[in-house]
């Protein structure tokens, strides 16, 4: 523990500048993970077990795209269209079938799953760390704010994820699928009845879930290296930030996974061996006072 470099770094605006960019950042990616996780949960009830398989291969899709091309941009598609198409086959053969099973039979098929996928991409790229390298385009001079460092890249990232998560936003929020998907959500029978296929939005959902998680993946592949079983640390994180921001809320989500890179990256300047902790603590903290999450739902209303 390092109170004094803490309390220096928070009256430095340099050290402010520089730790709050990376908290963004970690806080963006780690959201574009949990929102796809929350919406599944919220919408089909599933404990999605496996969500950070599905970031680990949107960060090895994008990586071969990025080699073969040399185009970012196709490399972000690429790492999002082929997430989305695995969890397509996932929720087709298997999820839809244990919907309505008990939540340790779904974790139980989820694990295993996690095992054939980590060696599928260990057949396929290798044991080995993988580093994409920083793209052409934003090998660039970084922007000083105030003493502070701002890579071009992290500009990109943030750019990026705001755009997806407001896009996310007004598809839940102002379209006719969105009201559709809340509908189901509250009551599938219901909606059943009235003649729309349920089981067509549901894989639609799971797909939109899983190819956020694959987003994240590839626009995380130029900071993060890549390696087999890279996904489950962030599953990790992506579970705490669906349980500090409430079950099924994705603005919960958005300050769930904010607040945990900010506090993970000025942590690691005053706690360095307990910025892990740090998170767990903060977790608790929440569930004690609000056992919902900051924008769950009490129990009783659901």
């Amino acid at each position: 523990m390092d109170l004094a470099a803490l309390g220096d770094c928070l009256a430095t605006p340099a050290c402010v500048i520089t730790q709050g960019a990376a908290g963004l950042i970690a806080g963006f990616l780690l959201f574009l993970v949990a929102a796809g996780l929350t919406l599944i949960f919220g919408v089909l009830g599933f404990v999605n077990f496996i969500h950070g398989s599905f970031y680990m291969f949107g960060a090895y899709f994008a990586y071969t795209a990025y080699v073969l091309t040399g185009s970012y941009m196709l490399a972000i598609l690429a790492g999002t269209a082929g997430a989305a198409l695995i969890g397509a086959a996932v929720e087709f053969f298997i999820a839809r079938k244990i919907y309505e099973a008990d939540v340790l039979l779904q974790i139980l098929v989820c694990y295993a799953l996690i095992l054939i996928f980590d060696d599928v991409a260990r057949m396929i790229w290798g044991d080995e760390f993988l580093s994409m390298g920083m793209p052409e385009a934003f090998q660039r001079t970084p922007f000083f704010v105030l003493g502070g460092v701002i890579p071009p890249f992290y500009l990109l990232l943030i750019g990026a994820a705001l755009a997806i998560a407001t896009g996310l936003a007004l598809l839940m929020q102002r379209t006719r699928y969105g009201k559709l998907v809340r509908a189901i959500a509250q009551n599938p029978r219901m909606v059943g009845a009235l003649g729309i296929n349920t089981r067509l939005v549901y894989l639609s959902v799971f797909m939109l879930g899983v190819a956020l998680a694959g987003a994240a993946g590839a626009l995380a592949a130029p900071v993060r290296s890549m390696t087999v079983g890279m996904g489950f640390s962030i599953l990790i994180e992506s579970f705490i930030v669906t349980v500090i921001g409430g079950m099924g809320s994705i603005a919960g989500a958005l300050i769930a996974a904010l607040s945990i890179g900010l506090v993970r990256s000025f942590g690691s300047v005053g706690f360095p061996l307990f910025t892990e902790g740090l998170i767990f603590l903060m977790m608790i903290g929440v569930l004690l006072v609000r056992p919902q999450g900051l924008l769950g739902r009490p129990v009783r209303e659901l």
